[in-house]
């Protein structure tokens, strides 16, 4: 081939590949601004959200979730308030004029204090106080500075999700943008589009379960478009979208009692709890009137690196000698042992290196004082005769080695649909551990080795023996209503899929439960506003000799129950008062004045 036709070919060569190149811009380009603008990389962004957010500042005066309520009707979601909204893009509005100061006057702040946070704004906001609480207006205010017509500056309605004084945080959870779990729970959605990168869903508790009907419309968003300066645009400088439909977005209605859910935090927070929960369940119906958690945290600011934001009062823990109701239950239904029966303590056991809490021991004890006094060394001996078999069965007979929230087998297109969420199932003995190896059994007899349970498990294991033996499910939500109050789904009360105990053995533990108040370690609630009856628990953490989860767990009043209630205090110091009794007389204290306060005759009504 001559230099020159090599020369012409290098040349085509190169026109060629500069050709395929122009094209395969032309094809990108078009599919990035008409083929997928909208589902964009794998990552599903929106291009033109994308490109509408460099030029429009927007807040969200309602998120378009729906609410979720106690029974009575209370929201925890936030109510709707007239608040002021500024934009960064005001501050060129305010530049040689009086209106900051006219501002300051009729929302009663200093014109400073406004201005600094006008300087310091990068996005919209709502006016707070010092405390970060919305600062809320009058009907007259927000009259007022609407008429002052300065651009970026506004008084509307605000619904905010989360209120940071507010209750049962836990259980109502939070909501995030999540891309992962975007794609991975709304398929559907995620590939027609209707979902993407900035979709918001529900991460934890009721926000997380309840996701798909708490979705509900658009949300309520008022949006500035500016220039490249920062000024509004003429013509298009404000947009107000408006969620308006009269049956979404859908909300819960749970079975908390708001007055009750209060009243537990604090309990807990005046006890200074760190970590632990607090449980209280309608000693009839098996349904939540408050679940408490601890440590606290912010719904707004959630720190993912800790497990502050998790429910602990699903989540498992070793009870201690709470799990001795279970050994006591196998014990007398299969009539092994008796109450009368008579056991020996000496304090120790003989071999691996097990012992009682009572360093001289409790001498001859019958197995109804063994119950009260929690001796170690007779259940270990009742364990024995019980079996690891007949435990780990009548364990799952009371519902503490199964999940205890309400499931609905098929709501919707929801198969086996969970209302608790992140619950734990609870556990007795670990895969592959023997039965019937007399180490691993009197270790399970005391509730420690591999045996775990969350406190609503125990809870609701009162509830079960107070109900004649048959264990519930546990309600958190009883119903689905539409945004006009008709209800859209309800949940019927169901037990658990499980056997349960008979009567006889019902009635007997309830009267060791009250044994352990008159004459046993719970002998510091005899006090109570209500007769109590119930148990106590120590377990260790397995990795702290000198720290110890305590629990008590009971009923009242004991004649003729209204509550069950667990409480958990975890890694407490092995000396000192047991906060978990000191709280769990408070907690029956107050549901006792909350009682009598609701059965007070009205003013003038008294009799005579």
């Amino acid at each position: 081939m001559q230099p020159q036709q090599r020369l012409k070919r290098r040349h085509f060569l190169v026109l060629m590949g500069m050709t395929l190149v122009w094209f395969g811009l032309i094809a990108r380009l078009w599919w990035i601004q008409l083929g997928a603008p909208h589902r964009f990389s794998k990552r599903g962004i929106d291009l033109v959200k994308s490109a509408v957010k460099q030029r429009q500042q927007s807040i969200v005066l309602h998120s378009g979730r729906g609410d979720i309520r106690d029974r009575n009707g209370y929201a925890f979601t936030g109510e709707e308030h007239r608040a002021l909204i500024l934009f960064p893009l005001a501050r060129g509005s305010l530049e040689g004029t009086d209106g900051l100061s006219r501002l300051a006057a009729i929302v009663s702040e200093p014109v400073d204090r406004l201005a600094d946070i006008m300087e310091r704004a990068k996005a919209p906001l709502v006016l707070r106080d010092s405390d970060g609480r919305m600062i809320v207006l009058t009907e007259g205010q927000a009259e007022k500075v609407n008429a002052l017509g300065i651009p970026g500056i506004v008084a509307l309605e605000v619904t905010e999700r989360y209120r940071q004084e507010e209750v049962a945080k836990h259980v109502i959870g939070f909501i995030n943008q999540n891309p992962g779990m975007v794609e991975q729970l709304y398929p559907d959605e995620w590939a027609s589009g209707k979902m993407n990168a900035d979709s918001t869903i529900g991460a934890s508790g009721l926000e997380r379960s309840f996701d798909r009907f708490l979705q509900g419309v658009e949300p309520s968003i008022l949006s500035y478009y500016v220039d490249g300066q920062g000024k509004p645009l003429r013509g298009l400088d404000i947009r107000y979208s408006r969620q308006d439909n009269e049956y979404y977005p859908l909300s819960l209605t749970t079975t908390l009692d708001v007055s009750i859910q209060r009243s537990m935090e604090r309990i807990a927070d005046q006890a200074g709890l760190e970590r632990g929960s607090i449980v209280v369940l309608d000693a009839q119906t098996g349904d939540v009137r408050a679940l408490v958690s601890r440590p606290k945290y912010d719904q707004t600011k959630v720190d993912l690196r800790t497990d502050s934001w998790k429910n602990r009062a699903v989540k498992q823990l070793p009870p201690g000698s709470v799990f001795k109701t279970v050994v006591a239950a196998a014990a007398l239904a299969e009539g092994v042992v008796s109450p009368t029966d008579r056991f020996t303590c000496t304090g120790e056991y003989g071999k691996y290196h097990f012992s009682c809490w009572k360093k001289d021991g409790h001498g001859s004890v019958t197995m109804e004082e063994a119950y009260a006094q929690s001796c170690n060394i007779a259940f270990a001996e009742i364990a024995k005769r019980v079996g690891g078999d007949k435990l780990e069965e009548y364990a799952k007979r009371l519902g503490l080695s199964t999940y205890v929230g309400h499931v609905t087998p098929h709501l919707f297109k929801l198969d086996g649909f969970r209302q608790v969420d992140g619950e734990d199932p609870g556990a007795i003995f670990a895969q592959g551990v023997s039965r019937r190896d007399e180490g691993v059994l009197i270790q399970t007899a005391i509730g420690q080795r591999d045996v775990r349970v969350t406190p609503l498990q125990a809870a609701n294991m009162v509830v079960a023996i107070l109900r004649g033996g048959q264990p519930s499910q546990v309600r958190l939500v009883g119903e689905i209503t539409y945004r006009n109050g008709q209800p859209f789904h309800q949940f019927p009360r169901q037990d658990l899929p499980v056997p349960g105990i008979d009567y006889v053995t019902a009635s007997k533990l309830r009267k060791l439960m009250r044994k352990v108040v008159t004459d046993g370690t719970g002998k510091a609630l005899d006090g109570a506003l209500w007769e109590v009856a119930g148990k106590s628990g120590t377990a260790q953490t397995g990795g702290d000799e000198t720290r110890n989860h305590l629990w008590f767990i009971g009923y009242a009043p004991a004649d003729q129950p209204q509550y069950a209630i667990c409480v958990v205090a975890e890694n407490q110091p092995s000396w000192g008062n047991n906060k978990a009794t000191e709280m769990f007389r408070r907690a029956v204290d107050e549901l006792a004045g909350q009682t009598a306060q609701s059965f007070r005759p009205a003013a003038g009504n008294s009799p005579e």
